[in-house]
């Protein structure tokens, strides 16, 4: 069987809420890290076959196939095409994934996958909502099927939240726990220069700016709750963030052809739903399939990467799985750096990979919840 090799992985920063990358166009950021990665690998543009980014919240300078523009911006060639897709928070683990599957396949031999997003500049939710000019209150009203099915309720991320601390019985103190931890691994990490070589300073901005060095839990405990009786708040949640990140693809004959170090192999790649009301719940199944697939045990698994969308998301897959979360976000998660959604799975692969190096670990897994209750799951072999 072929296989679909990852070369390289490189990010922008990831600013916060009207920070350091707020005034870059997203088509910028996204040129950023496509001209840092055909620098780093230094391959030729021109044999790129596609480029596959995601990204969430598509309208205005996000929208019009964002990938292709960000390739365009970057003054690469026009040969070159682009997709932009969207699987909500899972939008550039699945641009990895079918950039895998066209090399697995034998149809491409070398591609680009990625994600952009700039929250600042296109709030999170704005395609939900941008209907509403339309006569339309959110994407599922009117729909008959969904509504027998599901009820005529708009679907609540938080309200998902909080379920799932109830039903895993994750106290407030036990999430405000997780989330401060999130932030000393962060601040550790950049200490250590662990994030240096995987990001691509943009302007005056080269670290992440999401870390709270001076949070606690006095002041995490202060915070109000987002739903009247929830135990969810701002601090138990990820960021709103802007970023880029883009990762090169290749088969072994472009390894060959071009010259090229790989540095991990995709061992196994899948994606799978669950309930789109409780929404978060889903990489608890998917990692148990992705496991039984591959014959493999989560304590195989040298470093875990799963996006901090909530703190309760991450506390009851880690239940579920029995993950150690020593080896779980160990360089912190989303709560502290950041979740630019459409690039967010990219960061994802690209802070495992180095992770992966500086440990000396074999196998890495990356997972996180999406929209709609879907999880994607990818497990990468350091070579």
């Amino acid at each position: 069987m072929p296989d679909a090799f990852l070369i390289d992985a490189v990010r922008t920063p990831v600013g916060k809420k009207n920070g350091g990358l707020a005034k870059v166009h997203p088509a910028d950021l996204g040129a950023h890290v496509l001209e840092a990665l055909v620098r780093r690998t230094r391959i030729d543009p021109s044999a790129v076959e596609d480029v596959i980014f995601g990204c969430v919240d598509t309208l205005g300078p996000q929208a019009g196939d964002i990938a292709r523009t960000c390739w365009l911006s970057a003054g690469l060639p026009d040969h070159v095409p682009g997709v932009t897709i969207d699987r909500q928070c899972g939008s550039s683990q699945q641009a990895l994934h079918f950039a895998a599957q066209a090399v697995l396949s034998g149809t491409a031999d070398l591609v680009v996958a990625g994600g952009v997003q700039n929250m600042s500049a296109i709030p999170i939710s704005a395609a939900m909502l941008a209907g509403q000019a339309y006569g339309h209150p959110h994407p599922f009203a009117g729909a008959r099927g969904w509504e027998a099915r599901y009820g005529a309720e708009p679907l609540s991320q938080f309200r998902s939240a909080d379920r799932i601390a109830a039903r895993w019985e994750l106290s407030r103190e036990r999430l405000e726990e997780f989330a401060l931890e999130s932030h000393r691994r962060a601040a550790a990490a950049q200490d250590a220069g662990a994030f240096e070589r995987e990001i691509a300073p943009l302007g005056e901005l080269a670290r992440d700016e999401g870390p709270r060095r001076d949070t606690s839990r006095e002041k995490l405990a202060s915070l109000r709750t987002i739903e009247e009786g929830g135990c969810t708040t701002a601090g138990t949640s990820s960021q709103i963030s802007d970023g880029a990140a883009a990762m090169l693809v290749a088969s072994e004959r472009a390894v060959r052809a071009h010259g090229l170090k790989p540095r991990a192999r995709v061992h196994y790649l899948g994606v799978l739903g669950d309930d789109p009301v409780w929404m978060l719940t889903a990489p608890i199944a998917a990692t148990r399939r992705a496991l039984q697939k591959t014959g493999l045990r989560i304590q195989d698994m040298d470093v875990i990467e799963i996006n901090e969308a909530f703190a309760s998301v991450v506390l009851a897959w880690q239940r579920e799985i029995g993950a150690d979360l020593a080896r779980t976000n160990p360089c912190g998660g989303a709560i502290a750096l950041g979740h630019p959604l459409g690039a967010s799975g990219a960061r994802l692969v690209t802070t495992l990979l180095g992770q992966l190096e500086r440990t000396g670990g074999r196998y890495g897994l990356v997972t996180m919840c999406e929209g709609g209750g879907q999880a994607n799951v990818t497990i990468l072999e350091r070579v």
